[in-house]
Protein backbone atom coordinates (compact mmCIF):
# COMPACT_ATOMS: atom_id res chain seq x y z
CA UNK A 1 0.00 0.00 0.00
CA UNK A 2 1.26 3.46 -0.79
CA UNK A 3 2.58 5.29 2.22
CA UNK A 4 0.54 8.39 3.06
CA UNK A 5 2.27 11.38 4.60
CA UNK A 6 0.74 12.78 7.78
CA UNK A 7 2.42 16.16 7.36
CA UNK A 8 -0.27 18.66 8.17
CA UNK A 9 0.57 20.99 5.34
CA UNK A 10 -0.04 18.23 2.82
CA UNK A 11 -3.25 16.71 4.19
CA UNK A 12 -5.65 17.56 1.38
CA UNK A 13 -7.45 14.33 0.56
CA UNK A 14 -10.84 13.53 2.05
CA UNK A 15 -9.42 10.43 3.69
CA UNK A 16 -6.14 10.41 5.59
CA UNK A 17 -4.65 6.96 6.23
CA UNK A 18 -2.50 6.89 9.36
CA UNK A 19 -0.61 3.88 10.70
CA UNK A 20 -1.75 3.09 14.24
CA UNK A 21 -1.37 -0.12 16.25
CA UNK A 22 0.12 -1.95 13.28
CA UNK A 23 -2.98 -1.42 11.14
CA UNK A 24 -4.05 1.16 8.61
CA UNK A 25 -6.80 3.17 10.28
CA UNK A 26 -8.76 5.19 7.76
CA UNK A 27 -9.70 8.53 9.26
CA UNK A 28 -12.06 10.78 7.35
CA UNK A 29 -10.61 14.27 7.32
CA UNK A 30 -13.09 17.11 7.09
CA UNK A 31 -12.18 18.89 3.87
CA UNK A 32 -13.99 21.97 5.19
CA UNK A 33 -11.43 22.29 7.99
CA UNK A 34 -7.97 22.72 6.47
CA UNK A 35 -4.80 22.68 8.51
CA UNK A 36 -4.75 25.53 11.00
CA UNK A 37 -1.79 27.51 12.25
CA UNK A 38 -1.64 27.42 16.04
CA UNK A 39 1.26 29.88 16.03
CA UNK A 40 1.47 32.65 13.45
CA UNK A 41 5.20 33.24 13.87
CA UNK A 42 4.60 36.87 14.87
CA UNK A 43 2.98 36.97 18.30
CA UNK A 44 1.42 34.76 20.98
CA UNK A 45 -2.22 35.41 20.13
CA UNK A 46 -4.24 32.24 20.65
CA UNK A 47 -2.04 31.16 23.57
CA UNK A 48 -2.42 31.55 27.32
CA UNK A 49 -0.89 30.57 30.64
CA UNK A 50 -2.24 27.74 32.78
CA UNK A 51 -4.73 30.07 34.46
CA UNK A 52 -6.16 31.44 31.24
CA UNK A 53 -4.24 34.73 31.33
CA UNK A 54 -1.48 36.11 29.14
CA UNK A 55 1.52 33.82 28.54
CA UNK A 56 4.48 34.27 30.87
CA UNK A 57 6.91 37.02 29.90
CA UNK A 58 9.68 34.45 29.48
CA UNK A 59 8.08 33.30 26.22
CA UNK A 60 9.20 35.42 23.26
CA UNK A 61 8.93 35.39 19.47
CA UNK A 62 12.20 35.42 17.56
CA UNK A 63 12.77 34.77 13.85
CA UNK A 64 9.37 33.16 13.46
CA UNK A 65 9.80 30.86 16.45
CA UNK A 66 8.19 30.71 19.89
CA UNK A 67 11.08 30.71 22.36
CA UNK A 68 11.24 29.87 26.05
CA UNK A 69 14.06 32.22 27.07
CA UNK A 70 13.46 32.74 30.79
CA UNK A 71 11.20 31.33 33.49
CA UNK A 72 7.73 31.57 32.03
CA UNK A 73 5.54 28.61 32.94
CA UNK A 74 3.95 26.39 30.33
CA UNK A 75 2.09 27.95 27.42
CA UNK A 76 -1.28 26.61 26.24
CA UNK A 77 -3.69 26.90 23.35
CA UNK A 78 -6.92 28.65 24.18
CA UNK A 79 -8.75 26.06 22.10
CA UNK A 80 -9.28 22.40 22.92
CA UNK A 81 -8.64 19.58 20.46
CA UNK A 82 -9.62 15.91 20.42
CA UNK A 83 -8.72 13.97 17.28
CA UNK A 84 -6.02 15.61 15.20
CA UNK A 85 -2.71 15.54 13.39
CA UNK A 86 -0.35 17.99 15.11
CA UNK A 87 2.78 19.00 13.23
CA UNK A 88 5.57 21.18 14.60
CA UNK A 89 9.31 21.74 14.70
CA UNK A 90 11.46 22.09 17.82
CA UNK A 91 15.05 22.99 18.60
CA UNK A 92 15.99 22.48 22.23
CA UNK A 93 18.92 22.85 24.57
CA UNK A 94 17.30 20.61 27.19
CA UNK A 95 14.11 19.28 28.72
CA UNK A 96 10.71 20.39 27.43
CA UNK A 97 7.57 18.67 26.21
CA UNK A 98 4.41 18.84 24.13
CA UNK A 99 1.20 18.26 26.08
CA UNK A 100 -1.92 17.07 24.26
CA UNK A 101 -5.56 16.69 25.31
CA UNK A 102 -4.86 18.38 28.63
CA UNK A 103 -8.10 18.92 30.50
CA UNK A 104 -6.72 21.13 33.29
CA UNK A 105 -3.47 22.95 32.45
CA UNK A 106 -2.86 23.68 36.13
CA UNK A 107 -2.76 19.91 36.66
CA UNK A 108 -1.02 19.05 33.42
CA UNK A 109 0.65 15.78 34.42
CA UNK A 110 -2.51 14.20 35.81
CA UNK A 111 -4.97 15.45 33.16
CA UNK A 112 -2.93 15.40 29.94
CA UNK A 113 -0.44 13.36 27.95
CA UNK A 114 3.10 14.69 27.53
CA UNK A 115 5.33 13.86 24.59
CA UNK A 116 8.89 14.40 25.70
CA UNK A 117 11.14 16.95 24.00
CA UNK A 118 14.81 16.78 24.94
CA UNK A 119 18.29 16.39 23.57
CA UNK A 120 19.02 12.96 22.03
CA UNK A 121 19.51 10.08 24.44
CA UNK A 122 22.04 7.28 24.04
CA UNK A 123 19.34 4.76 24.90
CA UNK A 124 15.63 5.52 24.32
CA UNK A 125 13.47 5.33 27.41
CA UNK A 126 10.18 6.51 28.85
CA UNK A 127 11.73 9.95 29.49
CA UNK A 128 13.69 10.43 26.25
CA UNK A 129 12.78 12.54 23.25
CA UNK A 130 9.58 11.36 21.58
CA UNK A 131 8.45 9.22 24.51
CA UNK A 132 4.96 9.34 25.91
CA UNK A 133 6.28 10.55 29.21
CA UNK A 134 6.48 7.87 31.92
CA UNK A 135 4.30 5.54 29.84
CA UNK A 136 5.93 4.36 26.61
CA UNK A 137 9.46 4.68 25.23
CA UNK A 138 10.10 5.45 21.57
CA UNK A 139 11.36 2.58 19.45
CA UNK A 140 14.47 4.59 18.56
CA UNK A 141 16.16 7.95 19.05
CA UNK A 142 15.25 9.95 15.96
CA UNK A 143 16.00 13.50 17.08
CA UNK A 144 19.17 15.40 16.26
CA UNK A 145 21.09 17.77 18.56
CA UNK A 146 21.38 21.51 18.04
CA UNK A 147 19.10 21.71 15.01
CA UNK A 148 15.47 21.81 14.07
CA UNK A 149 13.55 18.55 14.45
CA UNK A 150 10.08 17.86 13.16
CA UNK A 151 7.46 16.06 15.28
CA UNK A 152 4.12 14.76 14.03
CA UNK A 153 1.52 13.53 16.53
CA UNK A 154 -1.62 11.74 15.36
CA UNK A 155 -4.37 11.24 17.93
CA UNK A 156 -7.53 9.39 16.93
CA UNK A 157 -9.69 8.03 19.73
CA UNK A 158 -7.48 5.78 21.82
CA UNK A 159 -4.80 5.51 19.15
CA UNK A 160 -1.69 7.64 19.34
CA UNK A 161 1.20 7.72 16.86
CA UNK A 162 4.33 9.86 17.00
CA UNK A 163 6.93 10.47 14.31
CA UNK A 164 10.15 12.46 14.64
CA UNK A 165 11.98 13.57 11.51
CA UNK A 166 9.74 11.34 9.42
CA UNK A 167 10.42 8.18 11.43
CA UNK A 168 7.56 6.59 13.33
CA UNK A 169 8.75 5.98 16.89
CA UNK A 170 5.55 5.48 18.92
CA UNK A 171 2.48 3.39 18.15
CA UNK A 172 0.22 3.37 21.20
CA UNK A 173 -3.21 2.14 22.16
CA UNK A 174 -4.24 4.10 25.25
CA UNK A 175 -6.89 1.49 26.03
CA UNK A 176 -4.07 -0.89 27.01
CA UNK A 177 -3.17 1.41 29.92
CA UNK A 178 -5.92 0.00 32.11
CA UNK A 179 -4.51 0.56 35.60
CA UNK A 180 -3.65 3.70 37.52
CA UNK A 181 0.04 3.92 38.34
CA UNK A 182 1.06 1.02 36.11
CA UNK A 183 2.06 0.49 32.49
CA UNK A 184 1.07 -2.66 30.56
CA UNK A 185 4.66 -3.96 30.88
CA UNK A 186 4.31 -3.91 34.66
CA UNK A 187 6.48 -0.85 35.28
CA UNK A 188 5.15 1.95 37.44
CA UNK A 189 4.07 5.37 36.22
CA UNK A 190 3.04 8.56 38.03
CA UNK A 191 -0.56 8.72 36.83
CA UNK A 192 -3.29 8.53 39.45
CA UNK A 193 -5.83 7.74 36.72
CA UNK A 194 -5.46 5.01 34.10
CA UNK A 195 -4.50 6.57 30.77
CA UNK A 196 -7.47 4.86 29.11
CA UNK A 197 -9.69 7.07 31.27
CA UNK A 198 -7.98 10.38 30.46
CA UNK A 199 -10.05 12.95 28.58
CA UNK A 200 -9.76 12.56 24.84
CA UNK A 201 -9.88 16.25 24.19
CA UNK A 202 -8.15 19.20 25.79
CA UNK A 203 -5.56 21.94 25.40
CA UNK A 204 -2.22 21.61 23.64
CA UNK A 205 0.69 22.92 25.67
CA UNK A 206 4.42 23.57 25.36
CA UNK A 207 6.38 22.96 28.53
CA UNK A 208 8.71 25.27 30.39
CA UNK A 209 11.07 22.88 32.15
CA UNK A 210 13.93 25.32 32.65
CA UNK A 211 15.73 24.94 29.33
CA UNK A 212 15.77 27.21 26.30
CA UNK A 213 13.60 25.66 23.61
CA UNK A 214 12.21 26.92 20.32
CA UNK A 215 9.04 25.87 18.50
CA UNK A 216 7.89 26.88 15.03
CA UNK A 217 5.56 25.84 12.19
CA UNK A 218 2.95 24.63 14.68
CA UNK A 219 -0.08 23.44 12.72
CA UNK A 220 -3.01 21.15 13.37
CA UNK A 221 -5.42 19.20 11.18
CA UNK A 222 -8.55 18.26 13.09
CA UNK A 223 -10.03 14.82 12.53
CA UNK A 224 -13.55 13.55 13.25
Amino acid sequence: MQRVSTRVGFVSAAVCAVMLSGQHLAVAADAAKPAKELFNGKDLSGWQNAGGGAPGAGWAVEDGAMVRKNQAGDIWTKERFGNFVLDLEFNTKGNSGVFIRTDKPRDNVQTGIEIQVDRPAKTPGKHSCGAVYDALAPTKEASKPDQWNRMTVTAAGGKLAIAVNGEKIVDMDLDQWKDAGKNPDGTKNKFRTALKDFNRDGHIGLQDHGAEVRYRNIKIQTLP
